[in-house]
């Protein structure tokens, strides 16, 4: 099945620039913009702390690009990683991986994964391959695991076998050290950083009892961390002060943050994070900061309630870059480093969960320049998306369905 997207031009757009990929903080010309994309009310009267952290104008894509469903046979999937020969290697929320050809032929279960713990929003999360995958087929993921005390967010890795059928001696290279009988806010996404160390992000676990623990530098939840293959704190990690700081931290404050990319040119890390009822969040990550959960937010309780001193700033802690209200629940994402459609070079591509759609966001000066809302028509809940060797963007819907996005 394939759905067309056709859209003529209608007012003229500045010509690209051949060094605007060049450019340390800027994308290429945006162009002109229109009404924000967002029309359902706020949910609090909070006011943004810049001109753009929300509601942005709208953008159009004007090239003619198609988005084909390359299968809707999977079963929750989770994440998504484009594999050296062109086929996807797939995680799916029960704790199984599979891999699907680009002809949407979806591969048996591959075995050898050590057990999930798949309750609510637990399961097989995030994955990513080693940069030198093509000569040692090592894979890295995120998974919840139950243990004494409750449930964490693990890190694992292992081999894939040459005839793709199981993982080979995977093992558990981090826990997060604070167990809790909470089934949600796992967090869950892993890439690899430029010095070949990972980042990882842990949520803080969503219940009362953990929630403070986003702040607390001797807990694990509520933060990004950066380690080795091994499982060990990264060298040259951000030292934060306080009794029993882990090595491992990079960033805290952070609530559920589901979502990790590194910028294309800059090398910068970038991370999406669900808020409660308004507060989404989009964040250039510094290493050593402070991202504000509990204390600081531009969301409010399920219930309607103020959190904590109904603060959306402090001295001390990070604003978002962009943030929404009301929510879309943002997920996977990924930067588009490719040169097929030129109007998306260095844009930030984002499952959307509740808004059912894939978010781009095109930047200046590192804040918000312009939003679209890329297959809302879709009906499905983006989970994960990423951009292949042929430049095309994959993403997985919690429905099922893998899709393949390109220039038409």
């Amino acid at each position: 099945m394939i759905i067309k997207k056709s859209i003529f031009l209608l007012v003229a757009l500045a010509a690209f620039s051949s060094c605007s990929n060049n450019d340390s903080d800027d994308d290429a010309n945006v162009g002109p913009t229109g009404p924000p994309v967002e029309t359902q009310p706020a949910n609090t009267a909070y006011q943004p702390a810049f001109s753009g952290q929300t509601r942005a104008g709208s953008i159009q894509t004007t090239t003619e690009y198609e988005s084909k469903i390359i299968t809707n046979g999977l079963s929750s999937p989770w994440g998504v990683a484009y594999l050296p020969d062109g086929r996807l290697l797939v995680t799916e929320k029960g704790g199984t991986m599979k891999i699907v050809t680009q002809a949407g032929a979806v591969g048996a279960t591959i075995t050898g994964i050590p057990t999930v713990n798949p309750a609510d929003q637990g399961g097989l999360l995030g994955l990513c391959l080693d940069p030198a995958f093509e000569t040692n087929r090592m894979i890295y993921w995120v998974f919840s695991e139950a243990v004494s005390g409750g449930n964490i967010t693990a890190v694992a890795k292992g081999r894939l076998a040459n005839n793709d059928a199981s993982i080979e001696n995977a093992t558990v290279i981090y826990r997060s050290n604070t167990p809790n009988s909470s089934t949600l806010h796992y967090g869950g996404r892993i890439l690899f950083d430029k010095t070949g160390n990972l980042f990882v992000s842990i949520g803080e676990r969503s219940v009362l009892q953990t929630r403070p623990l986003a702040q607390a530098v001797n807990s694990s939840l509520g933060k990004v961390i950066r380690i080795t293959t091994s499982g060990q704190a990264a060298s040259g990690n951000p030292t934060f002060s306080g009794s029993g700081a882990l090595p491992e931290l990079y960033t805290i404050g952070h609530r559920n943050p589901q979502g990790l990319a590194i910028h294309p040119t800059t090398g910068e890390l970038w991370q999406s994070e669900h808020g409660p009822r308004g507060g989404d969040e989009i964040n250039r990550i510094s290493a050593g900061a402070n991202y504000g959960w509990p204390t600081i937010t531009y969301g409010i309780e399920y219930g309607g309630a103020k959190i904590g001193d109904g603060i959306t700033q402090k001295t001390g802690m990070e604003q978002p870059v962009y943030y929404w209200d009301p929510v879309v629940s943002p997920s996977g994402m990924t930067f588009y480093a490719g040169k097929r459609i030129p109007e998306w070079q260095n844009n930030l591509f984002i499952g959307s969960l509740s808004g059912t759609h894939i978010v781009r966001l095109a930047f200046k000066d590192n804040k918000v320049a312009g939003e679209e809302r890329l297959l809302a028509g879709e009906g499905q809940r983006f989970r994960d998306v990423t951009q292949g060797k042929d430049e095309a963007l994959y993403a997985v819907t919690d429905q099922g369905r893998l899709y393949r996005i390109d220039k038409k």
